[in-house]
């Protein structure tokens, strides 16, 4: 009997291995840091073949960050459609933007520093998707905690996406270890805090 096959994940698209380059980029020198030839380096080709693909920098940035609200928007949609109980929805909710990320740093540092960045269009757009996103978490955390206020659980969920996010400076634990620490500590806050 032979060993089932692995499925081969797809190769990135140019497209994304520029969005990816774009982002360890813009997390490490900024966005005005960081020029069009800088990016094009990284990924092996010249500045101006970026045209090809994007129209300018800035379509870079709102492309990056309107798809990360566009993946946490989904993602926790998809805990609340799966939900299995309040405390469960909020354990994958929380699991899931941790994980998310411990994946992503660069992505989550990316998004915390550059919204101002972006186009007013982009801008609007995701912060739209942003609050959406949001919404989903004062839903679950006032369900799983129903003494809950609605602007509590809206600060609970900010203070928690804080504490969540800031793993891109942290690289005091391994992979595992951050991420039980990480959900502990949300679900520890969330639960357990005078809400």
């Amino acid at each position: 009997m032979s060993p089932a096959a692995e499925p081969v994940p797809d190769k990135p698209t140019r497209r994304e291995q520029i969005l990816a380059a774009a982002a360890e980029l813009f997390a490490r020198h900024g966005f005005h840091g960081v020029g069009i030839d800088d990016i094009g380096s990284a990924v092996g080709i010249s500045g101006p073949a970026l045209y090809r693909h994007f129209r300018s920098k800035d379509a870079m940035l709102g492309e990056m960050l309107t798809a990360i609200s566009e993946v946490l928007l989904d993602g926790g949609q998809t805990r609340v459609d799966s939900a299995r109980g309040p405390h469960d929805t909020l354990g994958d909710l929380v699991r899931f933007h941790v994980d998310f990320a411990l994946d992503n740093p660069a992505l989550i540092t990316v998004q915390e520093r550059n919204l101002g960045n972006l186009t007013d269009p982009d801008r609007r757009k995701v912060r739209a998707l942003q609050r959406r996103y949001v919404e989903i978490w004062v839903e679950v955390i006032r369900a799983a905690v129903p003494t809950t206020e609605e602007p509590t659980a809206r600060a609970a969920a900010h203070a928690v996406f804080g504490l969540i996010n800031s793993t891109p400076h942290s690289r005091h634990l391994d992979r595992a270890q951050m991420a039980d620490l990480l959900t502990g500590m949300a679900l520890t806050a969330l639960t357990h805090a005078p809400l």
